[in-house]
């Protein structure tokens, strides 16, 4: 077996066996042969019907194996374009200036030239080793050995019992070759058809059917009977350009109104009376219209650090880790059902419900383990508008700097291998008076009646695994907002402990419970914009696939105490989540 293999990938051991039949060269595609398939005699003999004929007989000049400047595989060495060059006739491989006793491939080389007989060198007396043959080159080598082997080495007994193997696995050899005819049909339909060699692409559509009752907690009025059933489609095309980066590109489009209406401005009441009753993937009604939503590009530098740019649809929970693996669901096609429940909405603050919102985000990776990770990033609202944005209250709220923008930073760490926990720090700006939690009561995202503010929210975060059908997490929430120009302060809290049940039932499926206090001020300066009581928020659900594909969650939702008073009436929310992913 004559054994091509790259200088540079010697193996552990020089020895080669010419008694093989096979020949470890495979042409690719470029004109270079490559290692790692072998071919039979009957291969060598169907090579020469395609592509790249076999010479009948050793070449008796360079030009035959070099070629001319036409050819695709004209080689790069200036030495071997001369026409009348003449082989050097090599009996010993002393006789070539570059091969020593110690390279690696010496005692193949050896056998080959003294042996064999069937290579010789270039006219300077060199074998040059180190240069990638080209497929002329390949053909005249394997010819030429196989020559020699027949004439010199092949008895006629030999011969026969070769012709009687090949008679006697005929079928065999019949049925792997239909085989190897089929896979070759396979991957050339693959390669037709492929989307992109660079490209995935995956979706993602929910139908969601769901429903309220309850009395609106702002004016009183009975919301029961409020019943819809919406989608929300998402395409995500992920590129890689180099197999470490990648480039995420997603267009939606959506009927599901936020709220079972739209409420114009996040933090004003809606018509369900509070944001407490929204679902995680109500992210907006867009008369099924196909927008481009989410745009970033993520790369890493060195082997610890990765950063991403965000052009549009920016969130904090892209790039850095929410520790709550179970209810999780990246905008609800999975995890909780409820908008508050995937997540401490810290992460939310200065990034809800407006629009351009770009930015920075890294995560940095202490050791292999990946059990400390420091998460840093910078996100601003309506980036894309480096001219001043002015608000009807005068302030300035466009641009990366200078207008609405949130900075995190968080440092989390695995203490086991089933545990995680999390300290968040938040620091915002809100030129608008929003805080932008999403969820929550009205006075927690608008604490000051849309005067400008900034914001110091602090959050700790963890979860646990404690048997393979249980695992608990959850998180506490402290946010201090301060009134711009004023010495008014207010001191908004949240916080839950949820509890998942892995493969309850079926495998793959996921019971849930959710227990928890939304966004809520419990003292503001401003008297009249403090909560009086606590809203609680109970949620249940269980999510169970259909099969690959397709995965329904039914649950519900229950607020007691709604917009953190408790002279309003309990609101129920009913939902059927149908998720199918391609």
């Amino acid at each position: 077996m004559v054994s091509c293999i790259p200088a540079q990938a010697a193996p552990e051991t020089s020895s080669v066996d010419l008694s093989s039949e096979q020949l470890d060269i495979v042409p690719s595609g470029e004109g270079v042969p490559t290692p790692g398939l072998s071919a039979t005699q009957a291969d060598l003999e169907l090579a020469q019907a395609v592509e790249t004929p076999m010479l009948a007989t050793p070449p008796t000049s360079m030009s035959q194996i070099a070629g001319t400047q036409g050819d695709a595989d004209f080689p790069a060495d200036p030495s071997l374009h001369t026409p009348d060059a003449s082989l050097g006739q090599v009996t010993s491989v002393s006789q070539l200036s570059d091969v020593q006793p110690d390279d690696w491939a010496f005692q193949a080389i050896q056998s080959l030239v003294e042996r064999y007989g069937c290579v010789a060198g270039y006219p300077d007396g060199t074998f040059r080793p180190s240069r990638a043959m080209s497929r002329r080159e390949a053909a005249a080598l394997v010819n030429a050995c196989l020559d020699n082997l027949s004439n010199r080495f092949a008895t006629k007994e030999d011969l026969d019992a070769l012709k009687a193997l090949q008679d006697e696995f005929a079928a065999e050899l019949a049925t792997l070759r239909g085989r190897v005819d089929g896979l070759e049909a396979r991957v050339a339909t693959v390669e037709a058809q492929q989307f992109s060699t660079t490209t995935k692409l995956n979706g993602e559509a929910i139908f969601a059917f769901s429903g309220v009752a309850g009395d609106n907690p702002t004016n009183g009025a009975d919301i029961s009977g409020r019943v819809s059933l919406n989608q929300r489609t998402r395409l995500n095309f992920i590129t890689s350009f180099t197999g470490k980066d990648r480039l995420y590109t997603r267009l939606q489009s959506s009927n599901r109104p936020v709220n079972f209406d739209d409420p114009g401005i996040p933090g004003i009441i809606d018509n369900t009376g509070t944001l407490q009753t929204r679902v995680a993937f109500d992210t907006g009604n867009f008369n099924n219209e196909v927008r481009l939503d989410r745009l970033d590009y993520r790369f890493p530098i060195g082997d610890k650090l990765d950063v991403t740019i965000f052009a549009n649809a920016a969130f904090h929970h892209y790039y850095a880790t929410t520790i709550n693996p179970y209810f999780e669901g990246f905008g609800g096609g999975k995890g909780a059902l409820s908008f508050f429940g995937e997540r401490n909405p810290i992460y939310r603050i200065g990034t809800v419900g407006i629009p351009g919102v770009a930015g920075v985000g890294t995560s940095y990776m202490f050791n292999e383990e990946n059990d400390l990770r420091l998460d840093l990033g910078y996100l601003a609202g309506r980036a894309n508008q480096a001219t001043a944005t002015i608000l009807a209250n005068g302030e300035d709220e466009g641009g990366l700097i200078g207008g609405t923008y949130s900075a995190l930073a968080q440092l989390s760490i695995k203490p086991t291998e089933n545990s995680q926990i999390g300290l968040t720090y938040m620091r915002n700006e809100a030129p608008d008076g929003l805080m932008r939690f999403g969820t929550g009561t009205a006075f927690s995202n608008n604490p000051f009646d849309g005067s400008a503010l900034s914001g110091n929210s602090f959050g700790f975060e963890g979860t646990v695994k404690l048997a393979d059908w249980l695992a608990v997490g959850g998180w506490f929430g402290y946010t201090i907002a301060d009134e711009d120009n004023t010495n008014n302060k207010a001191n908004i809290i949240n916080g839950a402990i949820n509890f998942a049940f892995p493969d309850l039932g079926i495998e793959g499926a996921t019971g849930g419970l959710i227990f928890g206090v939304p966004p809520t001020v419990i003292d503001n300066d401003i008297a009249l914009r403090e909560d009086p009581d606590q809203t609680f928020h109970l949620e249940a659900l269980y999510s169970f696939p259909v099969n690959d594909f397709i995965t329904i969650t039914p649950g519900v939702i229950y607020l007691i105490n709604p917009e953190g008073n408790s002279a309003n009436s309990d609101i129920l929310v009913g939902v059927i989540r149908t998720t199918f992913k391609f």
